[in-house]
């Protein structure tokens, strides 16, 4: 077995007022998906860094809010109605990807308007950043030591104290890996090239879903929901199964155009 390193949820206090790893990841999420969609811009004349800045600030608003009210929603509705205050209380984790979507999808609808370009072209542009996001959300998720896996005796197996005391797989680095490192990989070298639009959204919502229901077969379900049918389907399961069928959609779509674009050229 591995130790789990126990490592305080706050990183440092400024004051009195406590900064917490959950929140450094999504800041260090967001500034290195700016980053890597600044070097994106090379290859992309269309857009300027200005509305670089803006995007991504409307990006983070959306993933932020969209993903807290998701999480309240799908996962934790009767906390939401005890206490509508708990929406806020972010620095305890408790952010849905699902939700943070949805709440991305609505700031690109915004810059759609603003900036009077097609909404394929921004979520084209923002998906290939998005894993990195994704990979330093769920460090946070371990340093917190939430979402854990189910019970086993791997190699690698640690117990989470907040858990109980049993061995279990590190589920959040599992998603870590896939999530962030293994998606950026695919989606960064798949985007170097111009592709039709929709593809690059298309390939990441299949690939997102694809890896999310693998991953969920290593990790424990939500106490407050459990398995929704069969003993082993999870909330996080059923919401990724129409983001790959978007996804297939998107990729037929996008070459269908491309074909139609080589007939007529």
């Amino acid at each position: 077995m591995l130790t789990y390193p126990q490592i305080d949820p706050v990183a440092f206090y400024i004051g009195s007022w406590p900064v917490h790893w959950y929140g450094l990841m999504y800041l260090i999420g967001f500034l290195g998906g700016w980053g890597v969609l600044s070097l994106r811009l090379r290859n992309r004349p269309e857009f300027t860094q200005e509305q670089l800045s803006d995007i991504v600030f409307y990006a983070a608003l959306g993933a932020i809010i969209g993903g807290r009210i998701g999480y309240m929603f799908f996962y934790d509705t009767p906390a939401l109605i005890e206490n509508p205050l708990s929406l806020f209380k972010i620095w305890q984790g408790g952010m849905s990807f699902h939700g943070g979507l949805l709440g991305v999808l609505v700031a690109m609808l915004i810059c759609m308007k603003k900036f009077n370009k097609p909404f394929l072209a921004l979520t084209d542009l923002v998906a290939p950043a998005v894993p990195i996001g994704l990979g330093a959300g769920r460090i946070g998720n371990f340093i917190n030591g939430e979402l854990w896996g189910k019970v086993t005796n791997v190699p690698w197996a640690m117990v989470f104290p907040r858990a109980d005391w049993q061995l279990r797989h590190p589920s959040q680095l599992y998603e870590f890996f896939l999530e962030g490192v293994v998606l950026f990989t695919i989606m960064w070298l798949y985007s170097a090239k111009r592709r039709s639009m929709g593809a690059v959204s298309g390939l990441f919502a299949i690939l997102y879903g694809a890896f999310r229901i693998f991953a969920e077969c290593f990790r424990e379900p939500d106490e407050q929901i459990g398995y929704l049918a069969f003993g082993w389907l999870t909330e996080g399961q059923l919401l990724s199964i129409p983001l790959i069928l978007i996804g297939i959609a998107l990729m037929l779509n996008a070459c269908r155009n491309e074909r139609m674009h080589e007939t007529i050229s």
